[in-house]
């Protein structure tokens, strides 16, 4: 089995013609919906715990991507730039079911940030099997051959249930007018039964969809389901190729504000407006606003929001990389709220279009903005 999956973790380097230059950070829904429940491979949500409850890929565990970065209550990161240290991050990847053969496979929704924040998680600690699914959990509901036989089967429960509300409605007017004599104890009497097998059918539709969709969907409601493994980081293996700390990014901002464009660096923050200019912070943040000298691309700008992909496509994405006078022989550093999300989706899109110094600010502004001594700007 480990050979097989081996073969598929080779082949899926070579399966798109995306125009992406490094496109084996992806893995599409093909290839991805054939992994499905198999032995040596864990599908990986990086969306909140709530969120996987609603909707996961069967089998699959959680790693709420804003989870991963784990600071103190100051902001500080005790393994900078490791999301996590050593030992802390060998407990919480083993209790998720995953030992250092496991090839991970990282999703979302479709959009991307959490997806690409588990994926530059595993990758920091020397993870070599870890991939991104190209198009997320929709991706693999689009695919699910039992899909449409289960939204034939929602549309009947719903029909059904729209009925039984309308009767339920229709027998209390019913019995208001029993009582003013309009309608016949025996009418009443009738339209109550009807109800009752209207709210019955109903009741055993949805019992009936419930059933199915647990047992033959591959993405499913509910909690997680995982037995522990052991899991070993040898701090030989860690690779800070794609994160950076405060330090880096400090140097970075002073190079930027005293050569402006001219810079070799680029810092690309990737939250919202809102959050840029200070007017809205995190409770354990001290101070709002953002990293003088930053570029202003929020994540969504990436996001393919129309074609549910986690990214646009190589012309797409180089168009807005250079409205922003990045390339890919800059020197980035991006940044969110902790790393692990929107800073991430911006690394992993400049990785796919082939450059190669691209950090993510693992501290990002949790620590930035917690850090008195370092300067800020609205």
């Amino acid at each position: 089995m480990r050979k097989f999956i081996a073969l598929i973790f080779l082949a899926t380097s070579f399966s798109f013609s995306s125009g992406y230059k490094n496109s084996d950070i992806l893995i599409s829904p093909e290839e991805a919906i054939k992994l499905i429940g198999k032995p040596g491979v864990m599908f990986v949500s990086g969306d909140s715990e709530d969120v996987y409850e609603l909707g996961h890929i069967r089998g699959s565990v959680s790693m709420f991507a804003h989870h991963l970065h784990h600071s103190d209550g100051m902001g500080r990161l005790h393994c900078e730039p490791l999301f996590r240290c050593i030992d802390d991050a060998e407990k919480y990847i083993g209790s998720k079911g995953i030992d250092n053969d496991t090839l991970v496979i990282a999703y979302d929704d479709y959009r991307g940030p959490n997806a690409t924040g588990v994926y530059h998680f595993f990758k920091s600690y020397g993870h070599k099997k870890v991939k991104i699914l190209d198009g997320g959990r929709n991706a693999i509901m689009q695919l699910d051959p039992n899909r449409p036989i289960y939204e034939n089967m929602r549309a009947e429960w719903k029909e059904a249930k729209k009925k039984a509300k309308k009767l339920k409605k229709e027998l209390r007017k019913a019995k208001k007018a029993m009582k003013k004599g309009e309608i016949t104890k025996e009418e009443y009497k009738a339209l109550k039964k009807e109800a009752k097998q209207a709210k019955k059918l109903a009741n055993k539709l949805k019992k009936q969809l419930d059933e199915f969709g647990q047992k033959n969907l591959l993405v499913i409601k509910g909690k997680e389901k995982v037995e522990p493994k052991e899991y070993h980081i040898d701090p030989a293996n860690i690779d800070t190729s794609n994160v950076a700390t405060t330090a880096e990014v400090k140097h970075a901002m002073e190079d930027i504000l005293k050569n402006g464009d001219d810079s070799k660096y680029r810092i690309v923050d990737a939250r919202s407006m809102i959050e840029i200019i200070g007017e809205r912070k995190m409770d354990n943040v001290a101070r709002g606003g953002h990293i003088p000298g930053a570029k202003f691309i929020e994540w969504k700008q990436i996001s393919d929001a129309n074609n549910k992909r986690p990214f646009k496509s190589a012309e797409e994405l180089k168009e807005v990389f250079e409205k922003f006078n990045i390339s890919t022989d800059n020197t980035v550093y991006a940044y969110c709220q902790v790393g692990t999300g929107r800073g991430s989706e911006i690394i992993t899109a400049l990785q796919l279009l082939g450059a190669k110094n691209v950090k993510i600010y693992s501290g990002s502004w949790d620590s930035w903005g917690n850090n008195m001594n370092l300067p800020i700007k609205r």
